[in-house]
């Protein structure tokens, strides 16, 4: 057993390796699964395992949601919502000082309510909101620094393609962690908000006032976005009080998106083309990855690396809040690494199992949702996160001009908001869990 479980370990200090050498994720996981599992028990069980193992992870009907949450999202980058959200947004907070900034905030949580994905939203959102903070002289490092740290929105504000992933390696009920995922997004949202008002009291010069808008232009801008709450109240509503399933909700989100795209003549057939073929990269990505996941955790479980983690943690005789602690910050270690979804397929198979074991006052689905919207918030620590902040890289494309070393400094203000909301949520399991206690 003791050389089984050594095995594991040089098996994960490769897989460590690999990353940190920039092999894919997908390809590491992939590698070092298939080479573990041979020295382990033969190369018939890896047959064996993979005659079954891509259609077994595949054909899981809850993962079919993927695919149409990124669908959705591609065609609402071309149908325009983007532009709408924001130019409301400003009509509303822009008048203020730093109000351009936090209607950047608001628009990035809106059009993540209909995207799920934080790139997307960083990448549709900078090329909307970075021209607006130009022309009103933003701060370059307050203007690119909030369109990144605005991005991570869209991986928590429901529907998530993210949460979904997690949903189910632990085997949670998907609408449930859309529910737990509102109230910590709105306080994210509120939080970003206060740090660009802290920010541009204490540096005058780098967030001036826009402009006051009529109160026409006010209610036309306001209307413009109706079809965004519309289609957010059918898809995530629908899902919260049980009319359909997340799978069905999203088709619809996507054939709603879709006829505003065509209805407002911004997407056609070559657009809606480009969606199609885009969400197949991104699905075929993703799906790789799960095989790759699937096959690592069979290496590792014979390896017996999980249950030798949760015992060593078990019987470390630290309080569950400090192994909570030190998972969370392994999480941010990884973020300088990898990808958010490569985060949670690596992590969760092992870090659950510690989690599960431990008493935090809580029923052991609540402690599910409870764990997964902090390790979400984590994860999205990762996109700002230096050396490879996602996030960071997508806007530091879009504005050639200014360093990246000040697109990092920018993001730092709203990352210790992170870590504060981080704390507040392990504080208070209640802000998390009080929205589906109250639903359930």
């Amino acid at each position: 057993m003791e050389s089984e479980l050594l095995i594991g370990l040089v098996g994960l200090g490769a897989l460590v390796g690999l990353i940190a050498i920039r092999v894919p994720i997908a390809y590491a996981m992939m590698l070092v699964g298939a080479v573990g599992t041979v020295v382990l028990s033969g190369p018939l069980i890896l047959l064996s395992q993979l005659k079954t193992l891509a259609y077994g992870q595949f054909s899981i009907y809850d993962l079919s949601v993927v695919p149409m949450f990124v669908l959705m999202g591609n065609i609402a980058t071309r149908a325009g919502l983007s532009r709408d959200l924001f130019r409301a947004a400003n009509a509303w907070l822009g008048w203020m000082r730093g109000g351009v900034a936090m209607a950047a905030i608001a628009a990035c949580a809106g059009f993540g309510s209909v995207c799920g994905s934080s790139l997307a939203t960083a990448s549709t959102m900078g090329q909307v909101a970075l021209p607006e903070l130009r022309r009103y002289r933003y701060a370059p490092s307050l203007a690119t620094g909030t369109v990144a740290a605005g991005g991570v929105l869209g991986i928590l504000i429901p529907p998530s393609v993210v949460l979904v992933i997690y949903a189910i390696i632990v085997e949670a009920n998907i609408a449930t962690m859309f529910i737990a995922a509102f109230v910590p997004g709105l306080i994210a949202v509120l939080l970003f908000m206060a740090t660009i008002a802290v920010y541009v009291r204490i540096k005058g010069d780098a967030g001036p006032p826009g402009d006051r808008v009529t109160r026409r232009e006010l209610i036309d801008s306001s209307v413009a976005v109706l079809p965004v709450a519309v289609i957010f109240g059918l898809v995530i509503g629908g899902i919260y009080f049980g009319f359909f399933n997340p799978t069905p909700a999203a088709a619809i989100g996507v054939f709603l998106v879709l006829v505003y795209g065509v209805a407002r003549r911004l997407v056609g057939w070559s657009g809606l083309r480009e969606a199609l073929l885009d969400t197949a990269r991104t699905s075929g990505m993703i799906y790789l990855i799960l095989l790759g996941a699937e096959l690592l955790k069979i290496f590792m479980s014979r390896g017996g690396v999980p249950q030798a983690a949760a015992e060593m943690m078990a019987t470390s005789g630290l309080q569950p809040l400090v192994i909570l602690g030190i998972l969370l910050l392994a999480l941010i270690l990884l973020g300088c690494l990898m990808d958010s979804l490569s985060m949670i397929l690596l992590a969760i198979p092992f870090f659950w199992p510690v989690i599960s074991g431990l008493d935090f006052g809580l029923g052991p689905e609540e402690t599910k949702i409870w764990f997964g919207i902090l390790a979400l918030i984590v994860v999205e620590l990762g996109l700002i996160t230096p050396p490879v902040g996602m996030n960071v890289f997508v806007i530091n494309a879009l504005s050639r001009d200014v360093p990246m070393s000040e697109t990092f400094k920018g993001v730092m203000p709203f990352f210790f908001v992170e870590l504060l909301r981080v704390a507040l949520l392990v504080a208070f399991p209640a802000l998390t869990l009080w929205l589906p206690r109250l639903l359930g």
